[in-house]
């Protein structure tokens, strides 16, 4: 059934990404690629589009050139239509208060700077999803159970370690089965527990457009003057003062997010969750009826020459190994020449290594090249992904000799 006009859905797509490092340099990190032909943003628009929701909106603050192409206008999700469909969010200066302007300070914040535009829409609920999360649940059974209850928001949450748990905000429930949130730690150093949200959530619109103008006028006076005169609000995430009071009226309760889910916002995490796609842990690619959908690359089949071996690895079109190829991704065009090597690394479009090279562990940008006999990277020393085992280089750069295991190249770098 369509909810065009009842539901609108804002995907959260203008984070810096600066966890990312050389490869959030010169792109908005919704456009980093995951599994060679699909890019982050995809898992989210899918999921909206596949709930049948008809008004999807996209954020974007950094980076904007680098994603827009991309996005087609929506055409790629069929959302490109006379009346309502895709919008593109773009910064503003010059409308309203200063803190519902300019460029956000944190996801609860944007809330904030586009809550004009989402009243004046007129939709009773409100679908908010982050940019650069791998996952593939279908939506619209939440969305219905969330507004039958009446709920102020619900929470899709995830179950990770507590390690991990300490990277997110964790989220409290009851006992009973109910779901309902009784508390909210925002990147707490002692986690009480490892269900994380995974930054999806339902709101009510009204509930939460008149939660933040209560917050901004509580917080400004406790805010530091230099923060006033830079429009921040204070609101900051949405784990920091949003969500906790949005939880004190009672209404929030946390759903489980079916199937696999990842947060992929550092090197580490985001080689792992390559590794896990691999290791065939990855479901997000196996629901025939919600295909995650792209932009497709216009490029030939991938190749393997005579010479060429590949092992637990995953060819793009227009791939072409001559050499060993093992546990890796390979972008579209990426060339792996005679005698070359690519180990447990992603290596992106039109990448060239060049004959006698040997990559290890390494996340390596758009058109990168590896000289001829060069040695990237080494064998990983943990045995789970970890930032200061990866070698990433930016986007243009070149690599030659020895480049040791977690070096940082600047996108177009000359070794």
């Amino acid at each position: 059934m369509s909810r065009r006009g009842e539901v609108l859905a804002l995907v959260q797509a203008g984070g810096q990404g600066s966890r990312m490092d050389v490869l959030t340099r010169e792109r908005a990190k919704p456009a980093l690629p995951y599994g060679g032909v699909h890019r982050l943003i995809d898992f989210a628009l899918s999921g909206l589009v596949h709930a049948d929701l008809a008004d999807v909106w996209v954020s974007l603050e950094y980076q904007v050139t680098s994603i827009d192409d991309y996005l087609s206008g929506g055409r790629p999700w069929s959302l490109d239509r006379n009346r309502g469909g895709f919008r593109r969010i773009v910064p503003q200066t010059g409308t309203g208060p200063a803190t519902e302007s300019g460029f956000a300070h944190g996801n609860g914040d944007l809330l904030l700077r586009m809550s004009a535009d989402i009243e004046a829409f007129g939709a009773s609920t409100l679908v908010v999803c982050s940019a650069d999360h791998v996952f593939n649940m279908d939506l619209a059974p939440v969305i219905e159970d969330h507004v039958a209850a009446g709920r102020t928001a619900t929470v899709l949450t995830s179950e990770v370690s507590k390690k991990d748990a300490s990277d997110n905000v964790v989220v409290l429930a009851g006992t009973g089965g109910s779901g309902k949130v009784t508390g909210v730690e925002h990147k707490p150093s002692r986690p009480s527990a490892g269900t994380v949200a995974t930054e999806i959530f339902v709101y009510d619109t009204e509930a939460v457009l008149a939660t933040l103008q209560d917050l901004r006028r509580e917080l400004v006076g406790e805010q530091d003057p230099d923060d006033q005169a830079d429009g921040d609000s204070g609101i900051g995430d949405f784990g920091e003062h949003l969500l906790p009071r949005l939880v004190e009226g009672g209404k929030v309760a946390a759903v489980p997010l079916t199937g696999y889910w990842r947060d992929v916002g550092q090197p580490g995490l985001y080689l792992q969750s390559h590794r896990d796609l691999l290791r065939g842990r990855v479901d997000v690619f196996d629901h025939p009826g919600r295909p995650v959908i792209s932009h497709w690359p216009d490029r030939p089949a991938a190749r393997v020459r005579a010479s060429g071996d590949c092992h637990d690895s995953l060819l793009s079109p227009g791939a072409d190994v001559a050499g060993l190829v093992v546990g890796s991704v390979l972008g579209p065009g990426v060339v792996v020449e005679k005698g070359a090597e690519v180990h447990d690394s992603v290596v992106m479009e039109d990448c060239v290594i060049r004959a006698g090279a040997v990559v290890r562990t390494a996340v390596l940008d758009e058109r990168c090249e590896v000289a001829a006999r060069s040695r990237v990277g080494a064998e990983p020393s943990r045995r789970v992904a970890d930032d200061d085992d990866l070698v990433l280089a930016g986007r243009d750069s070149r690599l030659a000799g020895e480049v040791a295991a977690g070096a940082r190249l600047e996108p177009g770098s000359a070794l």
